[in-house]
């Protein structure tokens, strides 16, 4: 029989203390700036631990990268032997156009229909508030997990995660953690159905410098580095093209994010590049980088690449019989009535970090019929969405902490 959606009766204006509490934490969390550049994390350590204190767990902060730190919230399980289940989030939030705004990016403020303005309310602080919150009413009802479970609140996602997860997974407090299976974030459903991601695209960012033969703007030289420039952009927009006419997300992106060069109207440089942001599915990856190897080639000599971000390879994690999460995280959606789809995550999280290590992982945001706003202007997060998402992830953490 299916579960009654608990926020669709619900009143915003009018909230019982448990998710008056919920909210109160959450719009404080959102007021915390912890925008790039230049992040303080340490209110959001004092905000996290006095979050902990409250709901009844372990507190640790780890500062293996001393301006970046990691905090974790730790519920010990009945059986704490098992690998434990891991609910990440960062800290981290993108960097705000104020004047593009309608309300103050970091005041939480709730307009007549119960939606909360604030940079990092859908990414993602709701998430490490939401797994928190979830916890507290599990403790509440008595229920107690047979594995242990940790909530992870991460710096520098934002900007890579190069001095934040990639780190952290190298430490030795990360191996004591025995994570066995992981929840990271993932992006609202536009429409009443939910999505997890099982994978990622691989990331690979480089730039391709392109020297030739220098001189005056009037001669027709041989060898110039614009020639080469021109070869490279014509083949990476033709490939682009070909993966826009097939109209799906499980496609390779490409995009030109830089060009550099040059001296003055009248001087045929001696360098120019260019600089890519692309991002493929795991099995199109080797093809299309064996592509832009030989395109650089073929443009001629003095081409050369630079990588300045390349994902390690990471399997996809399973979602068929195989995986005891899998079927827990499916079964209880199923139990809420709620429709699910999969997919492969076209941008970047932690999570792909964690699959590096053969750690099972799984992209999820329990926030449906919601415009996707992270990372705009004006992004927010309904109060009844907000609420709602902490019933669905405590029927999921109860699931996947008793596997």
């Amino acid at each position: 029989m299916m579960k009654p959606r608990a926020w669709e009766s619900q009143d915003w204006k009018n909230l019982n203390e448990a998710n008056q509490k919920a909210l109160d934490n959450f719009r404080e969390y959102l007021r915390i700036p912890s925008v790039h550049p230049n992040i303080d994390y340490e209110p959001c350590v004092k905000f996290l631990k006095k979050l902990a204190n409250d709901v009844g767990l372990e507190f640790s902060v780890y500062r293996n990268v001393p301006k970046n730190p990691v905090v974790v919230l730790t519920w010990i399980g009945t059986e704490p032997s098992l690998p434990s289940i891991l609910l990440n989030s960062h800290m981290d939030v993108v960097p705000v156009f104020e004047e593009n705004w309608n309300y103050k990016p970091f005041n939480a403020d709730v307009d007549e229909n119960g939606n909360v303005y604030a940079r990092g309310s859908q990414d993602a602080k709701s998430f490490g508030t939401q797994y928190a919150e979830a916890i507290r009413r599990l403790k509440k009802e008595g229920f107690k997990p047979k594995r242990t479970v940790h909530v992870s609140y991460l710096p520098d996602e934002e900007t890579g995660g190069i001095e934040g997860m990639q780190k952290f997974i190298k430490s030795d407090e990360f191996k004591k953690l025995n994570i066995g299976f992981a929840l990271d974030e993932g992006s609202a459903s536009i429409n009443n159905t939910l999505l997890v991601y099982y994978g990622e695209k691989r990331s690979w960012k480089f730039a391709v410098h392109c020297s030739g033969q220098a001189g005056h703007g009037s001669l027709l030289l041989d060898d110039t580095a614009g020639e080469k420039i021109e070869y490279i952009l014509r083949n990476m927009y033709k490939f682009r093209a070909t993966q826009r006419e097939k109209n799906s997300n499980d496609v390779v992106t490409v995009n030109l994010t830089m060009l550099m060069g040059g001296v003055q109207a009248n001087v045929i440089p001696p360098k120019m590049s260019l600089v890519f942001d692309t991002r493929s599915p795991v099995a199109d990856f080797k093809h299309f980088e064996a592509l832009v190897l030989k395109w650089c080639e073929e443009a001629g000599k003095g081409v050369e690449i630079e990588t300045y971000v390349k994902d390690d390879e990471a399997e996809n994690t399973k979602i068929d019989q195989s995986n005891p999460y899998w079927i827990a995280l499916k079964t209880a959606v199923e139990n809420l009535g709620l429709n699910m789809d999969t997919a492969i995550l076209s941008a970047n999280t932690d999570a792909r970090f964690l699959r590096v290590l053969g750690i099972p992982t799984f992209g999820f945001s329990p926030s449906r019929n919601t415009p996707k706003r992270s990372h705009n202007d004006n992004e927010y997060l309904n109060i009844n969405v907000f609420l709602d998402g902490i019933t669905i992830y405590k029927d999921i953490i109860a699931g996947i902490a008793n596997v």
